[in-house]
């Protein structure tokens, strides 16, 4: 093989023969040696990430009620990055689980992605008090798995058994990538959390995007570990304070490009190809941060559109539709029960403002039912259903 080709071999790691006759992959450690070569292509990709970063933090914070907006962001993130996974739930399906107004129908996968949502709400919290480390990320994973499927499969504990990769049901000798056996990886933990931990100068995004694929190659978790590893690039970028709320929804990158996704990873481990990954994580980073960006401008367009419907539209009840709008942006999925409960008016009233409200084109019946009805903010969550990923 001629020496150009060898360069990168060993650099992420190498695999390592088990005596049970298949070959397990040994990380090294962070950062890579030699290290990232920041050519001009990388160094402009990065350039492009941080600029769409700092857009989407500075627009989002000019709104009048900026977490108004992490609601939706949050749930998107969680329902993609689970699809990744296989999951069949929709943002509608989780949206109307939260509501306690699902279908009978629902999928029955539901439970997984308000358990991710619930992990990335917990973890966002701690991190006021604890930084990003491996007691956090069992935290977080205990909460991921707690009551769904792979439940079983010891959550918030590191595994202790030898886990891999490939098709359903295949063997281990047959696996796509075997990460390091359980002595191995907790060795490699600890050295991805002094990673973390170090304070050499780096560019935040570089570290992160290291640190989301070592992560991945670890595999420490029985289940749930890329979910978690893309919850680690949020974590991170909001403890380096590069987002003050997490409104960047990789996952809409990542699915789109599944395929390529893992294949970057896998080139990593195989041919050391760290540049290769980042090129593709800044691309992502920078599309999506681009998006996001237009997704909260269209929000605070339609929040003053409809502001403005409502103050000229509903007379002496502007009042009452005005306060049951700004509740729309944290629950757009409502009953006249939870209107009632919402404007704190009678049912009566309450029912014949959801009326006035559907009229305008606010609110959508989502049943088709005569009784226990529920109405969508679908002007809303079209700005959400209808994106593309870049």
């Amino acid at each position: 093989m001629p020496a150009t080709e060898n360069k990168g071999l060993g650099r992420a790691g190498h695999y390592a023969p088990q005596i049970q006759g298949y070959k397990a992959f040994i990380p090294a450690d962070l950062p890579p040696v030699p290290p990232v070569q920041m050519d001009d292509e990388l160094q402009l990709l990065l350039s492009d990430a941080d600029r769409a970063l700092g857009r989407l933090d500075g627009a989002t914070e000019t709104l009048p009620n900026p977490d108004l907006f992490v609601f939706m962001y949050v749930r998107k993130e969680a329902v993609l990055s689970s699809q990744i996974e296989g999951t069949q739930a929709s943002l509608m399906d989780v949206l109307e689980f939260e509501a306690k107004a699902q279908k009978a129908d629902h999928p029955e996968d539901v439970p997984e992605v308000v358990n991710y949502v619930a992990a990335m709400n917990q973890g966002l919290q701690r991190l006021e008090t604890l930084p990003v480390s491996l007691r956090l990320i069992r935290e977080i994973h205990e909460i991921l798995l707690k009551g769904v499927r792979g439940g079983e499969k010891r959550p918030g504990e590191f595994r202790t058994r030898q886990n891999w990769i490939g098709a359903e049901n295949s063997p281990i000798e047959r696996a796509a990538f075997v990460p390091p056996p359980p002595n191995v990886m907790l060795d490699a933990l600890a050295s991805l959390e002094r990673f973390l931990h170090d304070d050499s100068p780096m560019p935040p995004l570089v570290k992160t995007g290291l640190a989301h694929a070592q992560f991945e190659t670890i595999h420490p978790f029985i289940d749930g570990n890329g979910r978690i590893g893309r919850l680690l690039i949020t974590f991170l970028l909001c403890e380096k304070k590069i987002l003050r709320r997490p409104l960047l929804y990789l996952s809409h990158y990542l699915k789109a490009r599944r395929t390529e996704y893992y294949d970057r990873l896998q080139a990593v481990r195989d041919r050391g190809d760290w540049e290769g990954w980042l090129k593709f994580f800044f691309r992502g980073v920078a599309s999506v941060s681009l998006e996001a960006t237009q997704t909260a401008r269209k929000i605070m367009d339609l929040r003053e559109r409809h502001r403005n419907l409502l103050t000229s539209k509903m007379g002496r009840g502007a009042g009452n539709a005005l306060a049951l709008l700004e509740t729309l942006y944290f629950r757009p999925i409502v009953s006249v029960k939870q209107v009632a409960e919402i404007t704190k008016i009678s049912f009566p009233n309450a029912n014949a403002l959801v009326e006035a409200l559907k009229k305008h084109g606010l609110l959508v019946e989502t049943t088709g039912r005569r009784r226990n009805r529920v109405f969508a903010y679908q002007p809303y969550l079209d700005l959400f259903e209808n994106e593309n990923a870049g």
